[in-house]
């Protein structure tokens, strides 16, 4: 379960405040909102608070956030979820779910992947983004504003909700390795570290073909970023507010070892067996 909580928390458009601060994840609301975990499992938020979306301070324990539209998803160590903020809609409805692993947080529903792979959902569902009780075999989740997608181990994908944009055409999708989901629009990582997407592109959110030796995604409102594997950052799609000016990025985490060969040698004293490792 420890590496789909990287997946979520690895955002990469915030991933040197990360650094900077000292925190263990961070996310962002589609209504103006962040949230932060700090590595001793506490929680930090600022920004609009109309719904109580910031009213984390009394958090324990927590290990990975999710940031829907005005509402904000805590999962704690022990498998729990706590939620606060707008629950018009029941987003925050998660008090009796246990033994999850990943939690993610569309405009107005949450979704939660348990550690048995199967899925949760709860929220608005009026497009059908929380029909997600039969997905069986799930080893990841995203959510868009209204729609949910999800990878299934074998890197299959499938998706529910909202498709007025072909944003849940993802039959066709193959070797995948992570997902994510913008408001309107799916993004695939392929295990070749090459992208796919479909859904709305009048912001230019989709044009990733041309993108390789990718290594993680995430997906804005509008707009999309990528993680080189040599530690430099890619976007495309709306940039009216700067949100891809990320060419002088480099996530300076990435080892820097040269790629090469490495040799291991193993011996014995006189007499002595050698078993070699896998």
């Amino acid at each position: 379960m420890k590496s789909r909580k990287l997946i979520l928390s690895v955002l990469l458009s915030v991933a040197l405040v990360v650094m900077v601060l000292n925190l263990s994840c961070i996310v962002a609301g589609g209504g103006r909102h962040t949230v932060g975990v700090r590595p001793d499992g506490t929680v930090v938020a600022t920004g609009n608070n109309d719904d109580g979306q910031c009213d984390v301070e009394s958090w324990t324990d927590i290990g990975l956030v999710a940031a829907g539209f005005s509402h904000t998803v805590g999962l704690k160590e022990d498998g729990t979820v706590v939620a606060t903020g707008n629950n018009d809609d029941g987003q925050c409805n998660v008090d009796g779910w246990t033994d999850i692993g990943l939690v993610v947080a569309g405009d107005w529903h949450t979704v939660g992947l348990k550690n048995d792979n199967t899925v949760v959902a709860t929220g608005k569902s009026d497009e059908g983004q929380c029909d997600v009780l039969g997905w069986p075999a799930m080893q990841m989740v995203a959510a868009g504003g209204a729609h949910t997608v999800g990878l299934r181990v074998g890197s299959n994908v499938v998706a529910v909700g909202e498709n007025s944009e072909g944003q849940c055409n993802v039959d066709g999708w193959t070797n995948i390795r992570q997902v994510a989901a913008g408001r309107a629009h799916t993004i695939g990582l392929r295990e070749d570290g090459t992208v796919v997407a479909t859904g709305r592109n009048n912001e230019g959110q989709c044009l990733v073909s041309g993108w390789t030796n990718i290594v993680q995604i995430s997906a804005g409102g509008w707009h999309t970023v990528g993680l080189k594997d040599c530690g430099t950052v890619v976007a495309a799609g709306s940039n009216d507010n700067g949100q891809c000016d990320v060419g002088g990025w480099i996530l300076e985490t990435l080892s820097d070892e040269p790629p090469g060969a490495y040799h291991l040698t193993i011996s014995s004293a006189a007499g002595g067996l050698v078993t070699a490792p896998g």
